[in-house]
C-alpha cells in the first residue's frame, strides 16, 4: 500500500531536517519526532513546508499551541537551535521569532 500525501510531507520534512528537533538541537528517530507548524493552525498557519519544522515530542509538547515566536522569546538555547537549524522556514517566520527577542529587550 502506497504512503499518503501527509506521511509523504512529514517524511520529507524530517529527512529535510535531518530528524533534528530545531528547538532542542537534538538527533531523534522517527518515533520520537513530530511535525510543529511554526504559526499554529489554530492562528491561521498552514501546512506549507515553510511553516513545518521538526520538533521531539517532550518540544512540541512544551511549545503547544503557541507560535514559535512567543514560546522562544524566553528560551534563549531554544531559540538559538531554531535560528540554526529551521533555516527553511518561512522568512517572515524566522524574522518574527527575531523580533519577538527584540521586542523582549528593548
Amino acid at each position: 500500500m502506497g504512503s499518503t500525501k501527509a506521511e509523504l510531507r512529514r517524511k520529507a520534512i524530517y529527512e529535510r531536517d535531518g530528524y533534528r528537533c530545531v528547538y532542542c538541537g537534538r538527533v531523534f528517530d522517527t518515533d520520537s519526532l513530530t511535525l510543529d507548524h511554526v504559526q499554529p493552525r489554530v492562528k491561521h498557519g498552514d501546512h506549507s513546508p515553510g511553516n513545518l519544522v521538526t520538533a521531539c515530542v517532550r518540544c512540541n509538547s512544551e511549545k503547544a499551541g503557541r507560535s514559535a515566536w512567543d514560546w522562544l522569546s524566553h528560551r534563549p538555547e531554544e531559540r538559538e537551535n531554531f535560528l540554526r537549524h529551521a533555516v527553511h522556514v518561512w522568512p517572515r517566520l524566522r524574522q518574527a521569532v527575531q523580533d519577538a527577542v527584540d521586542d523582549g529587550e528593548a
